[in-house]
C-alpha cells in the first residue's frame, strides 16, 4: 500500500506541473498579443513626412493650324469616257476591195482616203449615163430647131396648129428626158465616188477588219474599221438626283467646271466643261446622268475607260478647313480639340462640311486662327496639358490604333 500510494502521489505531482506549464504558456501568448495590438495602434514617430504631389506630365500630340481661304465645293461621281463621234466605216457599194490606205491606230483627218474599191463597173455606168445624156440632148436640140421653124409658118397660115402643138410637146418631152439623164449621171457619179472611202471626221482608226482582195458589201456588220474621235472627247457620269438644283445653279452662274481623275482618284487626267444634265432621272437608282466635254490634247482619256469626276459647283470664300484627322465624333456630333496659348486643350463642337483631299470644311465652330490636335486625341479630355511635337518626333505620339492593339500601358 505505501508503494502504491507513493506512485499515485508522484502522478498527481506530474500532472500539476504540466498544468502550471500550460497556464504559463497561455499567459505569455496573451501578453504577446496585447503587445502587438498596442504596437499596431500606436502612432509611428519614425515615419517620414509626405512630400509635395508629383505633376502630371503633358501628353504628346501633333497639331495643325486651322486654315482660312477659298475652298471649292466639289461633287464627285463615276463616269465612262465616251467619244463625241464614232463610226463603223462600211462600204456603200458592192465590189472588190482594191486597197486599204490607212495604218491601224493612225490619226486621220476628215476627207482622208481610207480604202478603195474596184471602180471599173461604176465608171462604165457613168459612161453610159453620159452617152444617154448626149443622145437626148441632141434630140432635144433637133426638136427645138423644128419648133423654131414651124412657129413663123404657122403664124402665116402655112403650118397647122396641130403640127405646132406636136413639135412644142416634143421639145418639152426632150427637156424632161435630158433632165432624167442628168439625174442618172449624177447617181452614177455618186456610186463611183463610193468606191473611194474617206474619213467622215477627224479621229483615230482602230483594228482593220478586212483585207484587200475581199468582196465587200454594204450589209457587212463589222465594216472595214471603226473610226473614233478623241479630240475633243466626252465623259458621261452620274450624280444623285438631289444634286440637280446645285448643279443647275452652277451652270447658270458659269462656275461649273469638271476635272477627270484616274480610277485610283489620285492623278488628274484633264480639265473640261459641263455640257448638260440628262432630262430624266433613273428611278431605280435615284441618279441622273451628266455629260462633260474635255479637250483631251494629251490623249489621257481613252474611250470606254472608267474615271472619277470632280464637278466644282461653287467657290466658298474665307472658308475654314482643318486636317481630316483632327475631327472626332462624340455623343453630340463632330468636335475638335483646340490648344490654347498655355498648351491646354478644350473640346470645340463643330459643324463639318465636305471632306476631300484629307481636309474637312468647317461650316461652324472655328474662326480660322485656332490650333487643333491632329493625333493623340484618345488620351485627352478638356483641361489636359499637351506637348506639341514636331513631325520628326511624331513617333512618340500614342494613337488609338496602338492602344486598341494592347501596346500602351
Amino acid at each position: 500500500m505505501p508503494a502504491a500510494k507513493t506512485a499515485i502521489m508522484e502522478r498527481e505531482a506530474m500532472l500539476s506541473g504540466k498544468t502550471f506549464v500550460l497556464i504559463g504558456a497561455a499567459l505569455l501568448i496573451g501578453a504577446g498579443a496585447s503587445a502587438y495590438v498596442l504596437h499596431a495602434h500606436a502612432p509611428s514617430h519614425a515615419a517620414e513626412p509626405k512630400g509635395p504631389s508629383t505633376a502630371v506630365p503633358a501628353v504628346p500630340v501633333t497639331a495643325a493650324h486651322a486654315r482660312k481661304g477659298d475652298v471649292p465645293i466639289v461633287l464627285e461621281g463615276l463616269g465612262t469616257v465616251t467619244p463625241i463621234n464614232t463610226a463603223t466605216i462600211r462600204t456603200q457599194v458592192q465590189g472588190t476591195l482594191d486597197s486599204v490606205d490607212f495604218v491601224e491606230g493612225q490619226n486621220v483627218k476628215r476627207g482622208d482616203v481610207l480604202a478603195k474599191i474596184d471602180p471599173r463597173v461604176f465608171e462604165a455606168q457613168v459612161d453610159q449615163a453620159e452617152a444617154a445624156l448626149a443622145r437626148d440632148q441632141a434630140s432635144l436640140k433637133n426638136a427645138q430647131v423644128n419648133l423654131a421653124r414651124t412657129q413663123p409658118l404657122a403664124a402665116r397660115g402655112f403650118a397647122t396648129q396641130q403640127l405646132l402643138d406636136t413639135q412644142d410637146s416634143q421639145v418639152a418631152q426632150g427637156q424632161g428626158t435630158v433632165a432624167l439623164d442628168k439625174a442618172a449621171l449624177e447617181a452614177a457619179q455618186t456610186q463611183l465616188s463610193y468606191t473611194t472611202i474617206t474619213a467622215p471626221f477627224d479621229g483615230v482608226t482602230g483594228i482593220r477588219h478586212i483585207d484587200p482582195g475581199n468582196i465587200v458589201h454594204p450589209t457587212d456588220t463589222t465594216g472595214l474599221v471603226i473610226l473614233t474621235q478623241l479630240e475633243p472627247i466626252s465623259i458621261i457620269f452620274t450624280l444623285p438626283s438631289t444634286d440637280i438644283p446645285e448643279v443647275q445653279k452652277a451652270i447658270a452662274s458659269g462656275e461649273a467646271s469638271v476635272d477627270a481623275y484616274d480610277a485610283a482618284n489620285t492623278h488628274k487626267l484633264d480639265h473640261g466643261s459641263l455640257m448638260l444634265i440628262d432630262n430624266q432621272v433613273d428611278a431605280s437608282t435615284g441618279t441622273v446622268q451628266l455629260k462633260a466635254s474635255f479637250p483631251n490634247e494629251k490623249k489621257n482619256l481613252w474611250p470606254g475607260s472608267f474615271v472619277n469626276i470632280h464637278l466644282t459647283i461653287a467657290i466658298r470664300h474665307d472658308a475654314v478647313t482643318v486636317p481630316l484627322t483632327a475631327v472626332q465624333q462624340g455623343p453630340n456630333g463632330a468636335f475638335v480639340y483646340v490648344v490654347d496659348a498655355k498648351h491646354v486643350v478644350s473640346a470645340r463642337d463643330i459643324k463639318a462640311g465636305q471632306s476631300r483631299e484629307d481636309k474637312v470644311l468647317v461650316d461652324q465652330g472655328l474662326s480660322g486662327d485656332e490650333t487643333v490636335v491632329t493625333a493623340g486625341q484618345y488620351r485627352l479630355k478638356p483641361g489636359t496639358s499637351v506637348e506639341i511635337v514636331s513631325d520628326n518626333r511624331k513617333d512618340v505620339v500614342q494613337n488609338a490604333t496602338t492602344a486598341s492593339a494592347g501596346m500602351l500601358p
